[in-house]
C-alpha cells in the first residue's frame, strides 16, 4: 500500500534522496523546503503525488500551516521524516552564543516541535512513523563538533524517550544515525565559528581537513540511505536505531569499548554513593 511521507529538508542531501525514492516507489510525499524552486522538478514530475510546502522548521506558524496543508491534500500522513538540519565545525569557545542557539533551534527544536505538531494526527490515526535524522555524532562526540553533537544528542534522547511514550499508541520512532555521506554537510551551509582561537587548532585542524578535504568523496550513498529508511518504515518490526555506514559502526564500537572500560574502572566508586542499608532499583523502576 502507498504511504504519505512528510519530509523536511527536501532541497538537498538525505531529504532530497528520500523524496526521490519515495515518489519513485509510488508513494505520496509532502516536500517541505524553504523555496519551491528547489523541488520544482519533483512536483512537476509527480503532480498527483508530490506537494510542496514552504517550511522553515524554526517557524511555529509555518509548521502549523504545513501540517494542515499535508492533511488537507492527502487526508493522512503516515511518515514524518525530520531530515532538515545544519552542520558546524569549530571549538565550543569559538562559536558565539547566538550560533550555539541557532544550532539547537534548527537541529533539535525544529524537529522536536514538528514532531509534537504531528502527534495529534498520528494519535487520531492510531498509526504513524517518525524518522528523526541525527548522526553517529548523536552517539559519539568528536572534538570540533561540540555544537553539532549537542544538538544531535538532544534529538537522540528525545526520540528514545518518545519511542516509549507512543509505542502503545501504534506510533513508531526510528532514529537514523549516518556516518559520512555525500551530502552538503561539508558545504557552504555548514556553520563556521565566529572566531578562531589558535590554541584549539591542533585538535580542530585535522578534523577540518577530514571534513572539508573529503567533501564529495564520502563513502556513503544518500540514495542507499533513503532505501534503508524506507525499509525500516516497511518493516513489521522497525528499529529504534538505524545506523548507516561502516564508518559509523566503527566509531560507535570504538566509543563503546572505551566507555565500557571506563565505567568498569570507576564502577565501585560510583556505586558506593547510596545511603547505607537502602535497596537500589534501576532508574525508572
Amino acid at each position: 500500500m502507498s504511504k504519505t511521507y512528510f519530509i523536511t529538508g527536501t532541497s538537498s542531501g538525505f531529504g532530497r534522496a528520500l523524496a526521490e525514492a519515495v515518489l519513485a516507489d509510488g508513494h505520496q510525499a509532502v516536500l517541505a523546503a524553504r523555496k519551491a524552486d528547489s523541488v520544482a522538478d519533483l512536483t512537476q514530475r509527480y503532480p498527483d503525488t508530490a506537494l510542496f510546502v514552504a517550511l522553515d522548521v524554526t517557524d511555529a506558524s509555518a509548521r502549523e500551516a504545513a501540517v494542515r496543508a499535508a492533511v488537507e491534500r492527502f487526508g493522512r500522513v503516515d511518515v514524518l521524516a525530520n531530515i532538515a538540519g545544519q552542520g558546524s565545525l569549530g571549538a565550543a569557545e569559538e562559536f558565539s552564543s547566538e550560533q550555539l542557539r541557532q544550532q539547537m533551534e534548527v537541529n533539535f527544536w525544529g524537529a522536536a516541535e514538528l514532531t509534537r505538531a504531528f502527534l495529534p494526527t498520528f494519535r487520531r490515526q492510531k498509526s504513524g512513523h517518525i524518522l528523526n535524522l541525527t548522526s553517529i555524532g548523536g552517539l559519539a562526540g568528536v572534538g570540533g563538533f561540540s555544537a553539532y553533537c549537542a544538538s544531535k544528542f538532544a534529538l537522540e534522547d528525545f526520540s528514545e524517550a518518545l519511542h516509549d511514550e507512543v509505542k502503545p499508541l501504534g506510533i513508531h520512532v526510528t532514529i537514523v544515525e549516518p556516518g559520512a555521506f555525500r551530502t552538503e554537510f561539508a558545504g557552504d551551509k555548514n556553520m563556521r565559528p565566529a572566531q578562531t582561537i589558535e590554541e584549539y587548532q591542533p585538535v580542530i585542524e585535522p578534523i577540518r581537513q577530514y571534513l572539508y578535504g573529503g567533501a564529495g568523496q564520502q563513502p556513503g550513498d544518500p540514495h542507499k540511505a533513503a532505501l534503508a529508511m524506507m525499509a525500516a518504515v516497511e518493516s513489521a518490526g522497525p528499529p529504534l536505531r538505524l545506523m548507516l555506514g561502516a564508518d559509523a559502526y566503527g566509531l560507535w564500537e570504538k566509543k563503546r569499548a572505551a566507555l565500557d572500560q571506563e565505567l568498569a574502572q570507576w564502577r565501585s566508586v560510583g556505586e558506593n554513593t547510596a545511603f547505607e542499608g537502602v535497596t537500589v532499583a534501576p532508574v525508572g523502576g
